[in-house]
């Protein structure tokens, strides 16, 4: 069925795809690059006018923020697949459903995070060895930041409801809104209130609620499919378990990557250099916008292939996959090279006049940055095998290669070779085996997914994909970001 067309709708399985993917992922980039220049202004205003040691405290909880919060992160991805693969299909009531469901669990996810948070962020804080000089002001800043919780996962599963109609923009426009607010108040905290981490936290929180109002809203008015009404706001069954079956993979997932990246930061913190610390992470802040830049595609081919797939229209599966693949080499490519041509002069933000700290960096820019666009190839593989109904293999298939082969890595040819090049160079290997690997899988599973759709649907599609849930059931019968901390991941693939 094709779904009713607005200002703000892209139709995803009609008509040529390569201008309607930039148009989609466009704003998507331009969302996760502000949102790390609006971190950036935090850490800057924190930094400058209320000390190093305010500093170090909101630095050291970004890791520990992330762990916890990737779980619900990855079902709000479940979330717009469901929803995608259902708008696709034409199967009205079950939109509504995976809308109604979705908000719920944000709501869920974000009072258990709430709690949890403030209740264990000192223990938390110490089991991460947060140093004794900033422990106290990390624990206030962590017990304010996780009252935004709940804010901040509607803002998250509201803007992935939103994206699988392919409306990118006004998650865009709500998260323009929240990261002006944010600036003012950090600024008005900080340095007129003397509030020091609590008023960069504050600040942060109600930029969040301002996201979560402006997604509810616009939610709340919605004419289409997509409407929300709270009356209706529970836990489907069925929808929970399709929307997990996508969605906790991709938390695990980046549970993981979390876990490897400290692996990956104990060993660069073993050489005892501050400017190599130092330059690592100038390095890890500038290779963030490329990889931001980068994951827009990830999430273009996602939501187009969910669709299409839910459709039954595989040939633009195909061509969804392809073009993808093409703007982020591209994207890739042009940026990690941009990083690597002007590294001096970029790392000198950072540190400025540091000639060690500065060359650090353009070693781990030359090394990390330069090959970048594999990364990208790797997780646009990722964003068409959980369109098409697979999120278990790929999440395999990512922990053990990028996560478990960097873990292999410092374990052995690290410790052979012990210098930060060598430490590097396990990020484009590990990019590099990973995204062969999920290709090799696409390859293999690709002629049973789209047989099954055509079962169905015939050459032409035209009638719903079948869940996950629905094949089990036939065969049964008769012998398929960020807001803040997202936004904070150079790396994190």
């Amino acid at each position: 069925m094709k779904q009713r067309s607005s200002a703000h709708q892209i139709d995803m399985v009609h008509g040529p795809l390569a201008g309607k993917l930039l148009l989609f992922a466009l704003p998507l980039m331009l969302s996760s690059l502000l949102q790390l220049l609006f971190n950036a202004a935090d850490v800057v205003v924190v930094g400058r006018f209320a000390g190093p040691e305010a500093l170090a405290a909101v630095g050291s909880t970004t890791s520990l923020i992330n762990l916890m919060v990737n779980i619900f992160i990855g079902l709000s991805v479940g979330a717009n697949v469901v929803v995608a693969r259902d708008l696709g299909a034409g199967r009205e009531e079950e939109v509504r459903k995976g809308v109604h469901t979705s908000i719920t669990l944000a709501l869920i996810g974000g009072g258990l995070l709430l709690v949890l948070g403030a209740a264990l962020a000192r223990q938390l804080l110490e089991w991460t060895s947060s140093p004794a000089d900033v422990i106290d002001l990390a624990t206030l800043y962590l017990r304010i930041y996780f009252f935004g919780m709940p804010a901040n996962m509607v803002y998250n599963f509201g803007a992935a409801i939103l994206r699988a109609q392919g409306d990118t923009q006004r998650p865009l426009y709500f998260l323009t809104a929240a990261g002006i607010l944010n600036a003012v108040l950090n600024l008005f905290f900080v340095i007129v209130c003397h509030l020091s981490v609590a008023g960069v936290a504050l600040a942060t929180i109600i930029s969040q609620y301002l996201s979560a109002v402006l997604v509810a809203v616009c939610l709340l008015r919605d004419k289409g499919l997509l409407r929300l009404d709270l009356k209706q706001l529970g836990l489907d069954r069925r929808t929970v378990k399709r929307i997990a079956q996508v969605g906790l993979p991709a938390g695990f997932q980046g549970m993981v990557f979390s876990i490897s990246n400290v692996v990956i930061q104990s060993s660069i913190n073993s050489f005892n250099s501050t400017a190599i610390v130092a330059g690592s992470s100038a390095s890890s802040n500038i290779e963030g916008f490329v990889y931001a830049a980068m994951n827009a595609f990830y999430q273009t081919c996602l939501t187009f292939c969910s669709q299409n797939y839910g459709a039954g229209e595989t040939k633009r599966v195909d061509r969804t996959l392809l073009l993808c693949q093409a703007y982020v080499v591209a994207t890739g490519l042009i940026l990690g090279t941009l990083a690597v041509t002007f590294g001096h002069s970029l790392a000198s933000i950072y540190a400025p006049g540091e000639e060690e700290v500065i060359a650090q960096a353009q070693e781990r820019l030359r090394i990390a940055a330069g090959p970048y666009f594999l990364c990208g190839m790797m997780d646009t593989m990722v964003g068409v095998l959980r369109g098409i109904g697979y999120s278990v293999i790929p999440m395999v298939v990512s922990m053990v290669g990028a996560c478990g082969l960097r873990l292999v890595w410092v374990a052995t040819v690290f410790q052979w070779v012990h210098t930060p090049a060598m430490l590097y160079l396990s990020y484009p290997v590990s990019w590099a085996i990973t995204a062969l690997v999920h290709l090799l899988f696409f390859l293999f599973v690709r002629k049973h997914a789209y047989a099954k759709v055509r079962g169905i649907h015939g050459t032409g599609g035209g009638t719903a994909a079948p869940s996950q849930e629905d094949t089990a059931k036939s065969q049964t019968a008769a012998p398929v970001e960020v807001h803040k901390n997202t936004t904070r991941k150079a790396l994190s693939a």
